[in-house]
């Protein structure tokens, strides 16, 4: 299912990050259910549900591992089939960390750090899932239909090729389907 300022301070967050991790009961609840998921040790016919608030503690703490520079006070709240992410992203730094140059004018135009609003809405059944991107939100300018298109093929797909955004993908794991709710997500395996 799934890339999170200066080089001391992310040397300390690595080198504390087990112990923060270790020390966050909702952090470890939704890890020990992802892996079980992943190792397919979840019953058939049977669903794992993850609060909000393990999605939340698994972002802060797993988040920084997959994207070192460029993310922070990520978190999302859920409705039906739907999904917000919310985060202060400075894209340029995001950029540097997947090792991607900027020229100047790039550089003035994503430099500094934004507050971010993404929606997704959700469809999945029969083993397979579509996530849509409905509308990016980057300070108060909001982003949609060919500017949403320009920042995905910018910013996202460069960093993550292997992404389906708006195109069914096969879900791994035995997953049935995954059902977004505001109290959290269910993930339902196959009989």
């Amino acid at each position: 299912m799934s890339q999170l300022a200066s080089a001391l301070g992310w040397t300390l967050f690595a080198a504390l990050a087990p112990v923060i991790q270790a020390a966050d009961p909702l952090y470890v609840s939704a890890r020990h259910k992802l892996e079980s998921i992943e190792q397919r040790k979840v019953a058939r016919g049977s669903a794992v549900f993850f609060s909000v608030a393990e999605i939340n503690s698994w972002a802060r703490n797993r988040l920084p591992e997959l994207i070192p520079a460029g993310i922070r006070e990520q978190r999302v709240e859920l409705g039906t089939d739907t999904a917000t992410g919310f985060a202060l992203i400075d894209f340029l730094k995001l950029r540097h960390a997947q090792g991607q140059e900027s020229g100047w004018l790039v550089t003035k135009l994503i430099e500094g750090e934004r507050q971010v609003k993404v929606n997704i809405r959700m469809q999945s059944g029969g083993g397979k899932c579509t996530v849509f991107l409905t509308r990016v939100q980057i300070g108060v300018a909001v982003a949609s239909g060919g500017l949403l298109n320009l920042l995905l093929n910018t910013f996202f797909l460069p960093l993550y090729p292997d992404s389906k955004i708006n195109e069914a993908f096969e879900l791994d794991y035995d997953i049935e389907r995954i059902e977004i709710r505001s109290a959290g997500v269910r993930v339902l395996i196959k009989r």
